[in-house]
């Protein structure tokens, strides 16, 4: 269970994380949420799709990182096995948030800083420490609030790059049936990626309208990323013993 709390140089000032841990956040993830600006690095081992968020109903990009519930197929050996490790995996255990909506914080709208105290990466020593004997910030806290930044406006990038792709309706629902060595099959629903049927019936104005935005590029990896989906398989038969 999730708890956060807003960090500060006081009550955190000897917390540390250990970086070695921060993967176990991913250990039993079968896919994550990712940021348009990490396409190019997860195109390279992940299928990118998109999926409906179960509470608002709104779509949102994933790494797909296995076919079952808790099933994270580049996790291995208590190690993540991945080429790259996305940013919501990286951050851990940080978040943009408030946990207290009534505090001043809040009533300005900032973002704070917050940190998941049931964290398994939280530690005293032997760590990255958060501040140093002055309560200043170390390099690692700058860097992991820059982390949390770039995911920040990722988020707005990718809402920008969603609608785009509603508007000019290339948004099509993607159902998989696989079989693995072992002749078990699984179907894969609630998965949506681009029409490359109405994507090259697009008229000029589309296609300028996506260039200038830099998305052509961005749908062009993102269906070339499904060729992963035969990556999956083949760690999925592996684990199988096949």
């Amino acid at each position: 269970m999730i708890n956060l709390v807003a960090v500060d140089n006081k009550n955190h000032l000897k917390v540390q994380i250990d970086t070695s841990k921060l993967a176990l956040h991913g250990a039993k993830l079968n896919m994550i949420p990712v940021v348009l600006s990490e396409f190019s690095s997860l195109a390279a081992q992940y299928p990118i799709a998109l999926t409906k968020n179960g509470d608002t109903g709104e779509f949102v990009f994933v790494a797909l990182l296995g076919f079952e519930v808790e099933e994270n197929l580049f996790w291995e050996n208590d190690e993540w096995q991945g080429l790259y490790l996305p940013l919501q995996i990286r951050r851990q255990p940080f978040f943009i948030g408030n946990p207290d909506a009534n505090n001043q914080m809040a009533e300005k709208d900032d973002h704070i800083v917050c940190i998941d105290t049931q964290s398994p990466a939280i530690t005293t020593e032997n760590g990255m420490a958060l501040f140093d004997e002055r309560g200043l910030d170390t390099d690692f806290f700058q860097q992991t609030k820059a982390c949390l930044a770039h995911i920040l406006t990722g988020e707005r990038e990718n809402k920008i790059f969603i609608e785009s792709l509603q508007k000019m309706d290339l948004l099509q629902s993607m159902s998989l049936e696989i079989t693995f060595a072992n002749q078990e099959s699984k179907r894969l629903n609630g998965l949506y990626t681009v029409n490359q049927d109405k994507l090259v019936k697009l008229n000029d104005e589309h296609i300028l309208q996506l260039h200038k935005l830099d998305l052509l590029a961005a749908i062009h990896t993102m269906i070339t990323s499904l060729g992963h989906v035969q990556t999956l398989i083949d760690l999925k038969n592996k684990r199988l013993g096949f």
